[in-house]
């Protein structure tokens, strides 16, 4: 029954601590992402840096695919994911003492968000391979939602409140980000610990090409996360956000913190629904139903010079993007064998990312040609446009009905 299941969870001690690990690690990355792209903009007032960053940022998720995948699958989970956060922590470190000290600059920015990247793209497949092996399968689903509303839960709270400690001075933001690493950092390391490395293999050019071979195996997961790299690459518009904030929408650092989290508060209240009653039935319509509203969405957010009708906007895209994140996390991960769970994972997060970092260079690269407001209304229309492909090229995803049948065919 829908009731018992979120029941189960919030007794699970080990998920529990996942569940806070996440909360303190996403605070602490979104403080130090509105901050970052604030500084940034103070610096230079160059709209092509704000894309840059993001680049600048993807770019060792493509360098390390490969190796963070098999690193994942060979070494502890725990201890991976800690000295990720760990790095984390050093680097909001570093921003802080230069902020006291006023010695930030536009090289130190992107520098340290490359560290940040490099970061990040070993830490994402190994928390992600991490949650099958804490709770039983027929709660991953379920499981995966109630993860994402505690990311989205701070993703709502730490921009709003990152916002607002810069307005005392950036290094109001970057300091409390140092401890939330650490508290993530010590949860993480507190999980069960695997007895042995599930790949105890070197990391061959076989052995790292694998996960790359079992996605390209599965159409239909080739087609869910191909439909996020594309339609969120193109719609991708949180790049622009200190654009309109401060020269659209006329609001300050504060505003934005708000615009930032608003997708969140969609994201939060559509992943505590899903936390308790799963998709179930027409999970391929839902799907790319959900893809499509997000580009209408987009679009609205991009037309609109109201900073409330703008709010209102990015939360029902925040809701529509979380449906079809979850119905993807689901499937990928149920579908994956846990000794390679590392490597898919990296493949996914690099589609993940593309969709995220280089859609913010493509949003930063095309308002620099044609305007903010055009970049934006342009990548909406993208994204309808992918969706409408995608369900030419993928029928049988389009087609899917019952999210249980991913279920079973993983158990199969």
């Amino acid at each position: 029954m829908p009731s018992q299941e979120p029941l189960l969870l919030r007794h699970h001690r080990p998920f529990l601590a996942f569940w806070f690990a996440r909360i303190f690690t996403a605070s602490g990355f979104q403080m130090l992402t509105v901050a970052i792209g604030w500084n940034l903009y103070q610096l230079t007032g160059n709209v092509l840096d704000l894309g840059l960053v993001g680049l600048v940022e993807f770019a060792p998720r493509v360098l390390f695919m490969l190796h963070t995948g098999h690193v994942a699958d060979r070494y502890d989970r725990r201890k991976v994911a800690a000295i990720c956060q760990s790095l984390q922590a050093l680097i909001a470190l570093a921003l802080a003492i230069g902020s006291a000290t006023d010695h930030v600059t536009r090289e130190m920015i992107f520098i340290l968000a490359f560290l940040l990247g490099a970061a990040r793209s070993f830490e994402m497949p190994t928390t992600q391979a991490l949650l099958p092996s804490i709770v039983p399968t027929a709660l991953f689903p379920r499981a995966v939602a109630a993860a994402q509303s505690a990311q989205q839960s701070a993703t709502i709270v730490a921009p709003a409140l990152g916002g607002l400690l810069y307005a005392f001075g950036s290094v109001w933001v970057y300091g409390p980000t140092v401890l939330l690493y650490v508290i993530a950092c010590s949860l993480m390391l507190n999980l069960p610990a695997r007895q042995t490395p599930l790949n105890k293999g070197k990391a061959t050019l076989d052995s790292l090409l694998a996960g790359i071979r079992f996605i390209r195996s599965r159409p239909d997961i080739l087609g869910a996360i191909s439909l996020d790299l594309f339609a969120v690459l193109l719609g991708g518009a949180t790049a622009l956000l200190p654009v309109f904030a401060k020269d659209i929408l006329l609001t300050g650092p504060w505003g934005l913190g708000l615009l930032r989290s608003a997708p969140a508060v969609g994201a939060l209240g559509m992943s505590l629904f899903l936390a308790r009653f799963a998709v179930e039935r027409n999970v391929g319509r839902v799907m790319f139903t959900a893809v499509g509203i997000f580009g209408v969405a987009t679009i609205a957010f991009g037309l609109s010079t109201s900073f409330w009708f703008s709010l209102a906007v990015l939360v029902v895209l925040g809701a529509a993007d979380m449906i079809s994140m979850v119905i993807r996390a689901s499937f990928v991960q149920l579908e994956t064998p846990d000794e390679m769970r590392g490597r898919v994972s990296a493949v996914n997060g690099l589609f993940i990312g593309a969709s995220n970092q280089l859609g913010e260079f493509e949003s930063g690269l095309t308002a620099h040609w044609f305007g903010t407001v055009p970049a934006v209304v342009m990548g909406g229309i993208g994204t309808l446009v992918v969706t409408g492909t995608w369900i030419k090229l993928f029928p049988t995803l389009a087609r899917r009905d019952r999210m249980t049948e991913l279920v079973e065919e993983a158990k199969a």
